[in-house]
């Protein structure tokens, strides 16, 4: 049985979609979990539906506004929850700009720069930034699991420079960082989930969650808490060191640890 009772988690970027289901799991396996994002109730990011309030009304958890753009409030977060609870077992970099301008199938010099913003000061920077403040935490217990979430198909080209570029960064990262924690029994790991039916997905094919079988374009979708379980399998795993570094499949690590969807169904990893 799932049991992360006592564990403190941070998930950022979690108003909506992965980040909330991700959260939400977490708290259902009994962690105490910290929530980011920029969308707090009365004022959401682009009037996407959901805010890190929607998500801590769900769940047992403190919902903290924060632009991970600026490293003073990431430092912020960090500080509370040293404060509030003196040490950090979970680390979820979820936080993401990519979704500002849509991912198109265009070569580079077709595609604007401004994705370089969305997807590396958002997205990429963001990520280390809270990697650098949440670490001196986690050291201090000399345990821990930090998840970068990711896309990765066997080395494939993601069709997009910018999100290939930066998808794979992050992949990077998750390995450089896995060597530098080895002694510090800190586990670090890309997890790459399917195709999710996030909330903003849904509403781009004219559906809802009770009614997307209709659409056949999305037969080989999964939802956002696949990833979630798949993150609290291996927050649960005591042998989880053995797989820091690596980029792992959602579908795989469900062949694995034997969790299912929420509809029952055990998706295959996804592939392109």
């Amino acid at each position: 049985m799932n049991n992360l009772n006592g564990k403190i988690a941070l998930v950022t970027g979690g108003s909506r979609g992965a980040g909330r289901a991700i959260a939400v799991e977490l708290a259902k396996a009994g962690a105490t979990v910290y929530v980011t994002g920029r969308s707090v109730k009365g004022r959401s990011t682009l009037d996407y539906p959901g805010t890190i309030d929607d998500t801590a009304a769900q769940i047992r958890s403190f919902a903290v506004r924060c632009d991970h753009t600026h490293d003073e409030e990431t430092e912020s977060v960090i500080r509370r929850i040293r404060q509030e609870q003196g040490q950090l077992d979970i680390l979820v970099n979820n936080v993401w700009g990519g979704n500002e301008l849509p991912i198109e199938q265009k070569p580079l010099w077709e595609l604007p720069m401004l994705h370089w913003d969305h997807m590396f000061q958002a997205g990429v920077r963001a990520q280390l930034a809270t990697n650098r403040f949440a670490i001196p935490l986690m050291r201090e217990k000399q345990s821990g699991l930090i998840v970068h979430t990711t896309f990765w198909d066997d080395d494939k080209y993601l069709g997009n420079f910018y999100y290939d570029l930066a998808k794979n960064a992050l992949n990077q990262m998750a390995y450089g960082l896995a060597t530098e924690l080895r002694q510090d029994n800190i586990a670090v790991i890309a997890v790459s989930p399917g195709w999710m039916r996030t909330e903003l997905v849904l509403a781009a094919f004219n559906t809802d969650e009770e009614n997307w079988h209709t659409v056949p374009e999305l037969k080989q979708t999964e939802t956002p808490h696949y990833l979630g379980r798949a993150i609290v399998a291996l927050s649960c795993d005591p042998l989880v060191s053995e797989k820091s570094g690596h980029i792992l499949r959602v579908g795989q690590l469900a062949e694995e640890y034997g969790f299912t969807d929420i509809d029952g169904r055990k998706i295959p990893a996804f592939r392109m």
